[in-house]
């Protein structure tokens, strides 16, 4: 069909309404010609509808930058990989750390190469051992066998990671159980700032500082000054994130199982929460209400302990895919640490893993299945006209382009027409944060073969990005609802895929709960007695 100008004035704009959705004009959908007529409706001085305001609180530019990272690796490594320990006791003497074929380089590939965006290291544990010759302690690799005593493993692993642009972190224990001033407030806590300052200012960009408030049972009463810490920190690395239990810009999960609540915002509240001393709980589900923008992290090990263990083997990568909809599926990074062995390389078989691991993903998550769909929206930001808001942007990858639906709205739905039958049992999902959390409840629902509307899964907040899994269905017509938002609801990605490995666990009774996505599964009646599922 051509269109163009016609010299024939319309005395209402719903008459030319009218007139075009009485026009035989098959396999034109009318929202199409009015989209494409709407150049010559809307006067010349008409502008664009503006976003909607953002809902805080916001994350900062590094914060937001940390989340689009996905996952990180931990490498946990030090004496205690030499001494079948996990916790040393500061008294191992440095010659025993002797990685003979460290390549720092493999490490990086290996990160790289499964989808890890940056890498933590350990470059000092409690025992007090570090992994770069510090000018405050002689308890370090200048005192080791290891290269002579000429070695800087973080030097190494920061050229790698440069090389390779993959973000380097670092963790500096407070804790340490060799350094003589421990104990004494003042003294330790000026020493462990100048051991920082070292590591901020000798290996170039940092993205991540990885903090917690270890110190053993009965040790030496005294205090770290978090403040001054994290001011330091921000000075010399302004973009680098800071990991704690409470932030300041990212906070535990309240676990070491990379499994974050079936709810969980990065909105937080830090009044009366001290590091080491917080609600688990909590920390694992955020707060609709905090003032706070902290995401979290979700810490795992690939083997059953943090250091290298000659007599511990890594988990399966189908035990990896369950922890990545735990984490990542649930508005949360994956921290997993993948521990370098003695001699100084990631195993074989740890290796192996990551690969099944990344080939699974590639497997589930390459080819959305919705990409070909034709997207409605039970309205539109600006109107139909406003293509900045259309509902065609859910079907982008990323979280710069989104849906928002018109002001003043009671319905927030978006209708999917996949054009075909479509097997699948994933929904993903994702908000464009940068404009605040908004989502606190949403479902799905599809359309059966039967002509029965059917409830899929029910889900809470969706953020950064959230995962669904569910039994399989068939379907051609779906239906994205919010149920309940802060404010007007943006969706930027809507995903669905089929996931052929991951086998969800045998269904409880009603009133029990399903471990997979930590949700009730029931069995509810339709009005043409039908079942269907609903997962809330």
């Amino acid at each position: 069909m051509k269109l163009h100008k016609s010299s024939r004035s319309w005395s209402k704009p719903h008459d030319l309404f009218i007139k075009i959705s009485t026009c035989r004009l098959p396999n034109f959908p009318i929202q199409i010609i009015l989209l494409a007529l709407s150049h010559f409706l809307l006067p010349a001085s008409c502008s664009r509808k503006p976003p909607p305001l953002p809902i805080l609180p916001l994350p900062t530019a590094f914060q937001l930058q940390w989340q689009l990272g996905d996952m990180a690796l931990f490498f946990h490594f030090g004496t205690n990989t030499f001494t079948d320990s996990e916790w040393g006791s500061g008294h191992a003497h440095p010659s025993v750390f002797n990685p003979t074929k460290l390549n720092a380089s493999q490490w990086i590939r290996v990160a790289k190469d499964s989808g890890f965006s940056t890498v933590i290291l350990t470059a000092k544990h409690h025992d007090g051992f570090c992994l770069w010759p510090s000018d405050y302690t002689d308890y370090s690799v200048r005192s080791s066998n290891w290269k002579n005593g000429n070695g800087d493993v973080l030097a190494e692993l920061s050229a790698a990671a440069k090389d390779a642009g993959v973000g380097l972190g670092i963790y500096l224990s407070p804790w340490d159980r060799h350094e003589t001033y421990y104990g004494d407030t003042l003294q330790y806590n000026e020493f462990y700032l100048a051991q920082m300052t070292e590591l901020l200012t000798r290996y170039g960009g940092i993205t991540d500082v990885f903090l917690d408030g270890a110190k053993g049972e009965g040790e030496k009463d005294m205090k770290y000054l978090y403040a001054s810490w994290n001011s330091l920190i921000h000075q010399l690395q302004p973009g680098a994130s800071i990991f704690s239990d409470l932030g300041p810009d990212t906070r535990w999960i309240g676990d070491e199982d990379g499994s974050a609540g079936f709810t969980c915002w990065s909105l937080y509240n830090k009044t009366g929460f001290e590091i080491g001393d917080i609600d688990l709980r909590y920390n694992s589900e955020g707060d609709p209400f905090g003032p706070d923008w902290i995401p979290a992290t979700c810490d795992v090990s690939i083997r059953p302990g943090w250091f290298w263990h000659a007599s511990e083997v890594p988990m399966s990568a189908t035990s990896l895919l369950e922890i990545y909809y735990k984490s990542v599926g649930r508005n949360c990074k994956l921290l997993l640490n993948v521990p370098p062995n003695s001699s100084g390389l990631i195993s074989d078989e740890d290796i192996q893993v990551l690969q099944e691991f990344t080939e699974l993903r590639r497997s589930i998550f390459s080819h959305n299945l919705a990409i070909n769909a034709v997207i409605n929206a039970s309205s539109i930001r600006g109107g139909i006209q406003d293509t900045h808001f259309s509902p065609f942007n859910v079907l982008k990858e990323g979280i710069y382009t989104y849906w928002a639906p018109g002001e003043n709205q009671y319905k927030w739905i978006l209708y999917i027409n996949l054009q075909e039958l479509v097997s699948f049992n994933v929904l993903q999902l994702q908000e464009p944060i940068y404009m605040g959390q908004r989502v606190i409840e949403f479902h799905l629902e599809a359309l059966t073969q039967d002509g029965v509307w059917t409830r899929v899964v029910n889900g809470t907040t969706i953020g950064y990005k959230r995962l669904l899994l569910f039994p399989k269905l068939k379907s051609q017509y779906l239906k994205l609802v919010v149920d309940k938002s802060r404010a007007d609801p943006l969706i930027s990605y809507l995903g669905i895929y089929m996931d052929s490995v991951t086998v969800l666990r045998d269904t409880p009774d009603k009133k029990s709960r399903a471990s997979f996505n930590g949700s009730q599964v029931l069995q509810i009646t339709t009005t043409d007695n039908s079942s269907l599922r609903d997962v809330v």
